[in-house]
């Protein structure tokens, strides 16, 4: 789904492995640096990188080169910190890969995960700082206050901002309270995000149209992101619509209301007539897009709902829910409703999908059609046929485990792949090509 960032100006389930306690309460303490490079707003800690560094590579060696330091420097940390902890951190047989004990991945598990839910918040702390350092080096740099829903997009226009001598205070919250915010006059500008033309009538109408102020806003287009579904690498579930996600055993994970995110997706359920209560794990919301992507990773959730750079970075998979704003437009609902008209007119009970890019264009031809009519997805019903008679001549894969796939096309294997990916949800990894 792809969704416009405006600007609007004026005035636990799952996880880690359990362990046993250690029996003494550690402290923490954060420091910073300053300096003039950009840098990300992590909360870093020599341990912690250690053994994400061990977790990545399997061995301490290389973990060690990894992070430029020596074999005998880490491994004297990790002596040191197994006897403070009282129990060890790391498994290590010579002529076997290092891997981290039950209480080495719950310390690491427990960390990136709150690392992931905090960003907003050590965003915010760094914005903070930034200000005050803003004003005492320069009394004369504008510093300009900006809620707005988080997004990697805006820590880029701040440092383009900066070189402007305009330093903007980005405190990240939901899209909704940002307006809020922008109306109480506790900022000079609100970020939010929305679908490039809602239908009249939409949950994002009702929730934007009533706190925004004609002739006291003004609205700045400002950038155009996608959204959809976060999954694990390779899609194994293979959740390619909002319908999956109703299926049983399907885990999803939701942002907070108030969220532009949150808002996005309930109007997607409603689009497809979906009950927020049929999907596992509605209620269940993490704070930010890097929360959500985080308890994918680590197998807390099967789907999340959230931007694709997000996914991107973490080495996830991402099935955009549509494409380049066309499978919702008004030229396509238009089309629709020309082409359906004469079928529609004979008051049918059912309407065969039965061209293969019919069930992505699924929630706008339920709309068009209405209620009564019942639509019938021809490559699900082809599918289950196919799975049945392979059944019934003992053909069908018994045995578990991940299948083999092999893409083979006449024709341009980007535009094969990219097509694909979108139908199949899922990475298809290399497609070849033959010659006739």
């Amino acid at each position: 789904m792809f969704d416009r960032a405006a600007a609007t100006v004026g005035r636990a389930e799952g996880g880690a492995p359990p362990v046993r306690g250690t029996g003494n309460m550690h402290r923490v303490s954060l420091n910073y640096t300053l300096g003039a490079d950009a840098a990300p707003a992590l909360v870093r800690n020599p341990l912690l990188d250690l053994l994400q560094a061990v977790s990545e590579r399997g061995s301490i060696s290389a973990a060690a080169r990894q992070l430029d330091l020596s074999y005998r420097h880490v491994w004297g940390e990790l002596k040191r910190w197994d006897a403070e902890f009282g129990q060890p951190l790391i498994h290590w047989e010579k002529g076997h890969a290092a891997r981290l004990t039950d209480f080495g991945a719950k310390l690491l598990w427990a960390e990136r995960r709150a690392q992931a839910r905090l960003l907003p918040q050590i965003e915010a702390l760094r914005a903070d700082i930034e200000r005050a350092f803003a004003i005492a080096f320069d009394d004369s740099a504008h510093v300009l206050t900006f809620f707005a829903s988080h997004d990697e997009a805006l820590i880029a226009l701040g440092e383009q901002a900066r070189a402007r001598r305009l330093h903007l205070d980005i405190r990240f919250t939901g899209s909704v309270d940002a307006i809020r915010a922008l109306n109480e006059g506790r900022c000079e500008m609100a970020g939010f995000h929305t679908r490039i033309k809602p239908a009249r009538g939409s949950l994002s109408q009702r929730t934007y149209k009533p706190l925004l102020q004609p002739g006291r806003n003004k609205l700045i287009g400002f950038a155009r992101r996608t959204q959809g579904l976060i999954v694990a690498p390779g899609n194994p579930l293979g959740l390619r619509t909002v319908d999956d996600l109703t299926r049983r055993g399907v885990r999803f994970v939701n942002r907070a209301l108030g969220t532009g995110t949150r808002v996005l997706f309930d109007e997607l359920l409603a689009d497809a007539g979906i009950a927020p209560a049929s999907v596992r794990g509605h209620e269940r919301v993490e704070p930010s897009h890097a929360a959500v992507a985080h308890a994918i990773v680590t197998g807390m959730a099967d789907a999340g709902f959230g931007i694709e750079a997000n996914a991107r970075v973490r080495g996830l998979d991402f099935v955009p829910l549509v494409e380049e704003g066309w499978l919702d437009h008004q030229v396509t609902r238009l089309t629709a409703q020309e082409y359906l008209r004469p079928v529609l007119a004979e008051e049918v009970d059912s309407l065969v999908l039965g061209c293969t890019h019919y069930p992505l264009l699924k929630p706008l031809l339920r709309d068009v059609a209405g209620p009564r009519v019942r639509l019938i997805d021809s490559a699900l019903t082809t599918a289950e046929l196919a799975a049945e008679r392979l059944q019934q001549g003992g053909l069908a894969r018994t045995e578990g485990g991940v299948a083999d796939y092999r893409f083979v096309v006449s024709d341009v294997p980007l535009r094969f792949q990219t097509i694909g990916e979108r139908f199949l949800g899922r990475s298809l990894g290399p497609v070849e090509k033959v010659d006739w």
